[in-house]
């Protein structure tokens, strides 16, 4: 076990394996920026298989116990169902392991993904409403999709959680559409602060629809009650429908910041490791390994920037907004969310 400057342990690992997404959502990748001519990464400079399996073993090494694998669009990146087969059989100890997907491939890999044995996807979703999806995901792309999505989830035998980024003006009308929907589903849905990630998402504070303001419209409709958290770190504050099991999430980074038991670090498409969603750089363990060092001083490495971490971008926010704002942050679907 390896913890920060501030006590948090290392538990989770955030692993993007591709940079690239075929939606371009207004608060992660606008095509006003991520153009037809954006360089990506060259498939060169992505860490191979091999290189995310033995990273992945010296993370669990270290005490991280889930793995959230991420993007850019996850899905885009060819033979990631044998990966997650060939990594969990490469462990030495359980992990457990989950996907965020915007679920329009999902209908040709959700079987092959639960045979390999992922447990669980979350499918960011941010609209019934067709005009104001298409708007919001920069494609014109239709929920519908995204709902057959799920619907090949579920069937293939994956659990489903539902995101909603929520930002005010946009889409904080399909609040309630969505809460009535999936409760009637009873898939969890979780409700999303729109965040400063990055610097390319024109974020700005009035933007934001405070996580206790969307409890309060839903709690009016369909009674809630609190949920306890199921273990220490747990980025959602969840709350069932009163006399059902469903259950709905609130991710409060903006207003309620977790920083204090945030135990996530992130490892980047091209082997960076970042110890905040809202960091400006990383430690870059690609290099070192592909020089040739060896486990005990990649080990070294990551021990070290861990334990040298004193993040907690969200708690300072509030006071210190505009100061903030001016720093340049490496963008979400580089580092995933």
């Amino acid at each position: 076990m390896v913890s920060d400057t501030l006590g948090r342990p290392l538990q989770d690992l955030r692993i993007s394996v591709i940079d690239r997404c075929n939606f371009r959502c207004t608060y992660c990748m606008p095509a006003d920026v991520f153009g037809p001519d954006y360089a990506f990464l060259p498939q060169s400079a992505l860490l191979s298989f091999s290189e995310m399996t033995r990273l992945v073993k010296l993370f669990i090494y270290l005490g991280v116990k889930k793995l959230r694998i991420t993007g850019g669009e996850p899905l885009l990146r060819v033979g990631l169902d044998t990966w997650i087969k060939d990594v969990l059989e490469a462990v030495a100890t359980p992990i457990d392991i989950a996907m965020t997907t915007n679920g329009i491939l999902l209908p040709r890999y959700a079987k092959r993904l639960k045979e390999a044995g992922l447990k669980r996807v979350t499918v960011s979703l941010d609209s019934l409403d067709e005009r104001t999806f298409g708007l919001m995901n920069g494609r014109g792309i239709a929920p519908d999709l995204v709902l057959k999505g799920i619907d090949a989830a579920l069937e293939a035998g994956l659990e489903v959680k539902i995101n909603m980024v929520v930002k005010r003006g946009m889409n904080d009308q399909d609040i309630l559409p969505m809460a009535r929907y999936f409760r009637e589903r009873g898939l969890t849905l979780r409700f999303i602060e729109f965040m400063d990630v990055g610097n390319a998402n024109g974020w700005r504070m009035d933007h934001v629809v405070p996580s206790q303001e969307i409890l309060q419209m839903i709690d009016r409709e369909m009674p809630l009650e609190p949920v306890h958290p199921h273990y220490f770190g747990e980025v959602a504050k969840r709350y069932r429908y009163k006399g059902t099991t469903t259950e709905i999430g609130f991710i409060t980074s903006v207003t309620q910041a977790f920083c204090s038991t945030c135990t996530r670090a992130r490892l980047s498409a091209d082997g960076k490791i970042f110890t905040c969603l809202f960091a400006s750089e990383g430690t870059d363990l690609k290099e070192r390994m592909r020089e040739g060092a060896d486990d005990e001083t990649l080990l070294a490495m990551i021990q070290e920037t861990w334990s040298g971490r004193r993040d907690r971008y969200s708690e300072i926010r509030l006071s210190e907004t505009a100061e903030l704002q001016k720093r340049k942050k490496i963008e979400m679907s580089y580092i995933g969310g």
